[in-house]
């Protein structure tokens, strides 16, 4: 009898641990975890960390779409009742990939407030599959109201990943699909799952939620609204006796906007982000980028010379 209650004893311990220890994992000091599944992410709420890993950071693509006996196709899905986007899938290859450089955005997805904050945008009309990949553009199947980081860092590095590996050789092709995460009725998408498999060897693969959520903002989901709720610049300047209009000076000049006299010897102006190593040439396109993770480059040759690569979003 007593052998009984120890064994009963151990076990209850063990449960807990696991149970805690499955809790845990979603909050910890990690980017990204192992314990949230598909059926759980219109559900799943942001607790600090952007990107989570899901099934266990493994794709769950069918056999028969990974077939690339009738070549390279993309797919999307068409708008649901409110006018918002699902899943787009397509097995990439470098045949599908734009030759001529994009076009401006000018369609608005579900739930576009857009406005300006320190750090420049809020908001991004966000390519599910993006644009250096297949080529479309303003495609309202494939197109999301994503916040800056969503956009750029956080799903661009791992569109990089998918487009060096396409573009190493024709040979190549990958299985790649972007779901965005609505919750109930809401117009403003609460992040994306992103997928992709390199077919034949498995150099490339990854399944990942990203949340669209952006530091210092608070989002309303329900339609797109927001507020700026970090003040903290704010409160800096006034501690160390700044009047208020130094302050508004300050914030001003947080964003990098097409400023004259920064780069003169190149053709148009180019603007490295420092957290991407990306790149972008400044020919009048409405692209903002915090001052703190700009670098200017006097011609793209010297941006590429410097390891930066150039953006196509």
């Amino acid at each position: 009898m007593k052998k009984h209650r120890i064994t009963k004893l151990l076990t209850a311990v063990l449960a807990s641990a696991s149970l805690f220890t499955f809790g845990s994992s979603v909050n910890s000091s990690h980017t990204t975890v192992h314990a949230v599944s598909v059926k759980s992410l219109p559900k799943l709420n942001y607790s600090g960390k952007d990107i989570v890993t899901v099934n266990g950071n493994k794709p769950s693509f069918s056999k028969a779409t990974k077939s690339k006996k009738n070549g390279p196709w993309q797919k999307y899905s068409n708008l649901d009742y409110l006018n918002r986007a699902h899943a787009a899938n397509a097995l990439l290859n470098s045949k599908l990939m734009p030759r001529s450089q994009r076009e401006p955005l000018y369609v608005n997805p579900t739930g576009w407030h857009n406005k300006r904050i320190a750090s420049g945008w809020l908001y991004n009309r966000c390519h599910l599959i993006g644009y250096q990949l297949t080529g479309q553009n303003n495609n309202l199947k494939n197109l999301i109201t994503g916040t800056r980081q969503l956009n750029d860092p956080d799903m661009l590095k791992y569109e990089n990943r998918v487009a060096d590996y396409i573009k190493a050789s024709g040979k190549h092709y990958i299985r790649y699909r972007v779901t965005p995460i609505w919750r109930g009725n809401e117009l403003l998408a609460r992040g994306v799952q992103m997928e992709a498999q390199s077919i034949g060897d498995n150099s490339v693969h990854f399944n990942v939620f990203i949340f669209n959520v952006q530091p210092g903002v608070k989002l309303n989901y329900k339609d797109g609204t927001s507020r700026v709720v970090n003040t903290t610049t704010h409160k800096k300047a006034t501690d160390i006796g700044v009047k208020k209009n130094n302050v508004q000076r300050i914030k001003k000049t947080r964003t990098v906007h097409h400023v004259r006299g920064t780069v003169s010897t190149a053709k148009h102006r180019v603007v490295g982000n420092k957290k991407s190593k990306i790149y972008h040439v400044m020919d009048g396109a409405n692209y903002h980028i915090s001052k703190a993770n700009a670098v200017y480059f006097p011609s793209e040759a010297a941006a590429k010379a410097a390891g930066y690569r150039k953006s196509l979003r």
